[in-house]
């Protein structure tokens, strides 16, 4: 599971040689013409003004940041009980560090632990040939399923990364994070070490990501169905990843229904197609730091908080019902219910837990989004739906 901390890592801010009301001076007679202040106040280190803008938040955005940057403070326009606010913020530049020694080796790393674990996907009869040698090279029976997933996952990242550079964000390269277990990776993050712009460019920034990897993943899935087929279940049974209904419609339209008795035998790129669609699904929950969360809130601002908690509890509320749903059908019981709805339980517990509510504001969180941006928008809330498994496993 990836998620997308906003971590700063920022120059330390100049201290203003006078004290703070002289500060506050200062930055009024920044803010007046901008501004037409009603009301000022100091909370804490931060001054905020109230008022009425005198021109576009955008162009007064533009011009606050050029006057605050040598006293040292960067400006956060906000709304507040109707009213705007400007939010003078004792911030410096940030400074990015240049090593990338760390972003190789964990890449490195993920290749091998993805590599390992795609000894466990068979299904590619050039690559499985290689299983019996008596040499290394039989590790690379894997790399139908590695090369795959890396891919999608790298390209995923690197949306993120190409769309912060072109609005001027500083952001960090993927860090790729390897696993011992499952699919030889948790995912990757990128850290965002300075605020997005606007709506629409956080918009951008979180939304690249997971339509880039989705470049990849449909025609990963639809290369790796057309390499797979139709066999005979095995006679002690077989362990298979749960169908969402994205995944079950390109099965159904190339293999049709599968005669009784029968079970689709995939090849290790469908697997890992699968993998990089999960992995994207449990990004566009709106939830928080992760994709679907700063999407959340560049649609509907404060509002994003009440999302992602009515989001956790619908998770909570389909495990509930998968749970005694599993428990009514013929066969069922209470362990079998259980797995049913552990999934559902499993990722509402690491999102209240790990991932958390909080996002961090633009610094115009007054522009609206795009109506363009509002579309792709309910195509991800879609998308999130359509890849999502009942199950994980079966």
């Amino acid at each position: 599971m990836r998620w997308w901390p906003t971590r700063a890592r920022r120059l330390p801010a100049p201290r203003p040689p006078e004290d703070l009301p002289v500060t506050e001076e200062r930055l009024r007679r920044c803010v007046e013409d901008v501004l037409a202040v009603s009301d000022r106040q100091i909370r804490g280190g931060t001054i905020v003004f109230r008022g009425r803008l005198t021109m576009q938040p955008g162009r007064a955005l533009d011009v606050l940041i050029e006057r605050f940057r040598p006293i040292g403070y960067t400006p956060f326009l906000r709304e507040e009980g109707g009213v705007v606010s400007v939010q003078a913020w004792p911030l410096g530049e940030t400074v990015l560090p240049r090593r990338v020694g760390l972003n190789l080796l964990l890449f490195v790393v993920t290749c091998v632990s993805t590599l390992a674990a795609g000894l466990s996907f068979g299904g590619s009869p050039m690559f499985d040939a290689l299983r019996s040698s008596p040499s290394a090279a039989r590790f690379l029976a894997g790399a139908p399923f590695a090369i795959t997933l890396m891919a999608i996952l790298s390209v995923h990242e690197l949306g993120h990364y190409f769309t912060a550079r072109h609005y001027r964000a500083a952001v960090s390269l993927p860090y790729f994070i390897p696993a011992p277990l499952g699919f030889g990776t948790f995912g990757a993050i990128i850290l965002m070490r300075s605020p997005a712009r606007d709506r629409n460019s956080l918009f951008d920034i979180a939304v690249a990501g997971p339509l880039a990897g989705l470049a990849v993943a449909f025609p990963a899935i639809l290369l790796g169905l057309a390499w797979s087929s139709v066999v005979p279940v095995p006679p002690g049974g077989y362990v298979a990843f749960g169908d969402s209904l994205l995944t079950w419609a390109l099965a159904y339209l190339r293999f049709g229904p599968i005669p009784p008795g029968h079970m689709v035998f995939t090849h290790p790129m469908a697997d890992a197609a699968w993998a990089g669609f999960l992995v994207t699904a449990l990004n566009l929950f709106p939830v928080g730091q992760l994709d679907g969360g700063r999407i959340a809130y560049a649609l509907f601002g404060r509002h994003h908080r009440v999302i992602g908690k009515a989001t956790v509890a619908a998770l909570l509320a389909v495990g509930v019902g998968s749970f005694f749903w599993a428990l009514s059908t013929p066969g069922g019981d209470a362990v079998s219910a259980t797995a049913a709805s552990m999934n559902w339980f499993v990722w509402a517990a690491l999102i209240f837990f790990l991932v958390g509510f909080h996002h961090s504001p633009p610094l115009d969180d007054l522009s609206p989004i795009s109506a363009g941006r509002r579309v792709i928008g309910i195509i991800c809330l879609v998308l999130l739906i359509a890849m999502t498994p009942p199950f994980v496993i079966h």
